[in-house]
């Protein structure tokens, strides 16, 4: 009797608690019809509100602003383009060279202003100075505005330390010969004269015949002696003959040809002084 009687005592629980749970689902679901009858009701009053149409001032002022925003945006044709202003002139620079004075180009040497000229490039009016190699026989074009890539002549303080470095011992590195003609080439083309002295200090084999030179180490080595030479002769306002014998006495070259040449021009000038009558 007890068993059963708990039977209909939970039977009758559960149906209530069923009847609660459903009397709240459809409360629920009362109110969300009342907020979406709300929501379609503000829908058509919005709509039957008139849409105000924008002035044309509004939509220029509008696009303006996108323009501003997005500025990879593409522009219109009717549209105002931003007004692009060329320069006519170039950037004025204070002129260091004059015409006629030796200046070092690093690339190319020792070369002299000839004249100062005006040339147009792309609608914009340059200055350059115009460039003599006698060397290369060629000429060259610098403008004004790039002129610190020139180099004026050195002193005779800096030929006399060029000197010093020329008659001290070589320095050879041990790594590969083409990292090292790297070095070398970009040394010579610095322009700078003791970069170069150091480069024909240790390209220079002096007069030992034994020791094997290959043609790209004799081509540096020519360039860089080349361009030392005339930048001597230039200075010292001597005769390129004399320059050659400061270097090569510097650097133990061709003593014994210049030996030679001096007994020679002694033997001719005593064979001259006996042929003409007392």
């Amino acid at each position: 009797m007890k068993n059963i009687l708990k039977k209909i005592l939970n039977k009758k629980k559960t149906k209530k608690i069923v009847k609660k749970k459903t009397k709240t689902v459809k409360k629920v679901s009362k109110v969300k019809k009342k907020v979406k009858v709300a929501k379609v009701i503000k829908a058509k009053k919005i709509s039957k509100e008139p849409i105000k149409k924008k002035t044309i001032k509004e939509q220029k002022k509008q696009e303006k602003v996108d323009t501003k925003s997005d500025p990879l945006r593409i522009p219109k044709n009717n549209e105002q383009k931003p007004e692009i202003k060329k320069v006519k002139k170039q950037e004025t620079e204070k002129k260091i060279f004059k015409v006629k004075d030796y200046v070092v180009y690093p690339k190319h040497g020792v070369g002299q202003i000839t004249e100062t000229k005006k040339i147009n490039i792309g609608g914009i009016d340059v200055e350059t100075y115009v460039l003599k190699f006698e060397k290369d026989k060629a000429n060259g074009m610098v403008p004004v505005n790039k002129q610190s890539h020139l180099r004026p002549l050195a002193t005779i303080n800096q030929i006399n330390k060029c000197v010093s470095i020329l008659k001290s011992k070589p320095k050879i590195k041990r790594s590969m010969w083409s990292r090292r003609a790297q070095e070398y080439e970009a040394k010579i083309s610095s322009g700078k004269i003791y970069e170069l002295a150091e480069v024909v200090r240790d390209l220079n084999k002096g007069d030992d015949i034994m020791i094997d030179q290959s043609y790209s180490e004799r081509q540096l080595f020519e360039k860089a002696y080349e361009r030392l030479l005339v930048e001597f002769q230039i200075v010292m306002g001597s005769s390129l003959e004399d320059a050659q014998k400061k270097l090569d006495k510097a650097l133990k070259r061709n003593l014994e040809k210049q030996a030679q040449k001096i007994e020679e021009k002694s033997v001719a000038e005593e064979e001259i002084s006996q042929e003409i009558p007392e």
